[in-house]
């Protein structure tokens, strides 16, 4: 476990961003009261996590270490991002002001307008990240994807298959934000379901409370999941080598208490009048750090090449790795892991950015070849991670409707 004195660097980090936030605070001219009630919040926040620092215990239990780590997220996630505002506007006026046409009386006035204008527009994102805390992690949304295959078996035109990923159960505390998203999950008419990995953060205890939540979570022909790289226990420090496989063998339990078919670089067959679906599932396969316990060839085994066949892979950059050149025809890939970052903007049919989008190229929603052939689809997550929040980037139930090139 990581000590708690890491929490210094940030701690020095915000006492000098707020100063600067301050230079344009001061120039709202609002008064020393003002001024006073400024560095005390902000006094009160650096308490709060020396505070932390002090108390902090190794040993505590995974909700109490869970508490803490997504009560400093959250203030440091809403009271500083926001400032970024008045502190770049603040720079551009120093910019301005160091020239001498800025130099006159009408200067002050043009400096609170500015000073204005940056917390104006701080308030933003900080209402959006208060949103995303108290509304916007259980704001599911259920979304549709066509995908169309040539060769799909005539049994499985229209067949629907309901994707759910990254559920994260250990970041979870109000049992009535989860059953919003169960009771969405299950008022969808689908023919299976596939969860594509992270059923955990770290340990797999964490799923022990939610158990019977998600056991409700079932489809006529099956649910199907993966492991995520969250899966694995590699983000705890472990006492031996033993602790970490008994971990990890009853996070595979765990799958199959749910009534969930875990696929381990495997594949199943779904039949249907005579007919029969390609399911493969690999384990996880990222680029480093990730791990990479995928191995496609050995979930391919004994399946000719030139039949549809659905890829349930967490990381979407496998699928430009292996996949997307792969002579097996695989026509969809299900993927996760990126959650859009739980942070960004989203408007149906004209804008979709996220600052994850420089780690992952492809990080949420369809990504058709230009031939059709193929199809990634990277779903944003049901749940969320660290920052207990979504903010424009709402929590996922995607249905993939399979339909005959």
């Amino acid at each position: 476990m990581r000590s708690p004195l890491f929490l210094l660097f940030p701690l020095v980090f915000f006492f000098v961003l707020d100063l600067l936030a301050f230079q344009t605070f001061k120039a709202l001219d609002l008064g020393k009261v003002f001024g006073r009630i400024y560095w005390l919040v902000h006094g009160l926040g650096y308490a709060y996590i020396l505070y932390a620092i002090i108390q902090f215990n190794p040993q505590a239990s995974p909700a109490e270490l869970r508490r803490g780590m997504q009560g400093f997220m959250v203030y440091a996630i809403a009271l500083y991002v926001p400032k970024l505002f008045p502190v770049a506007v603040g720079f551009i006026e120093d910019v301005f002001r160091s020239g001498a046409w800025a130099t006159g009386k009408g200067w002050q006035s043009r400096r609170q307008f500015v000073a204005t204008l940056g917390w104006s527009l701080a308030a933003i994102p900080f209402l959006g990240i208060l949103h995303g805390v108290f509304r916007g992690r259980s704001k599911y949304r259920v979304l549709n994807n066509v995908v169309r295959i040539k060769g799909l078996p005539n049994a499985f035109h229209g067949f629907k298959i309901l994707q759910i990923s990254d559920i994260h159960s250990g970041s979870f505390s109000d049992p009535d934000e989860v059953q919003i998203g169960i009771d969405m999950v299950m008022a969808q008419s689908v023919d299976a379901i596939a969860f594509t990995g992270d059923l955990v953060n770290n340990v797999a205890e964490e799923m022990s409370p939610w158990i019977s939540t998600f056991q409700k979570i079932q489809a006529p022909f099956g649910v199907f999941s993966i492991l995520g790289n969250h899966d694995y226990g590699d983000y705890v420090k472990w006492d031996s080598e033993k602790e970490k496989s008994d971990n990890f063998q009853a996070l595979c339990d765990t799958h199959a208490q749910l009534g969930w078919d875990l696929l381990r670089n495997e594949h199943r067959f779904i039949e249907k009048d005579g007919e029969r679906l390609e399911i493969v599932g690999i384990e996880n396969w990222g680029k480093p750090p990730f791990p990479q316990h995928g191995d496609l060839s050995k979930a391919l085994e004994g399946l000719h090449q030139e039949t549809p066949k659905i890829l349930l892979s967490h990381d979407p950059s496998h699928y430009d790795a292996q996949v997307s050149q792969h002579p097996a025809n695989i026509a969809l890939t299900m993927s996760g892991h990126t959650h859009g970052m739980q942070f960004g903007i989203e408007i149906p049919g004209w804008l979709k950015w996220s600052p994850v989008k420089f780690k992952y190229p492809k990080w949420a929603g369809s990504y058709p070849e230009a031939d059709q052939a193929r199809t990634l689809y990277v779903n944003r997550g049901f749940g969320y991670l660290a920052f207990p929040g979504r903010v424009g980037i709402w929590p996922e139930i995607t249905i993939h409707e399979l339909q005959s090139a």
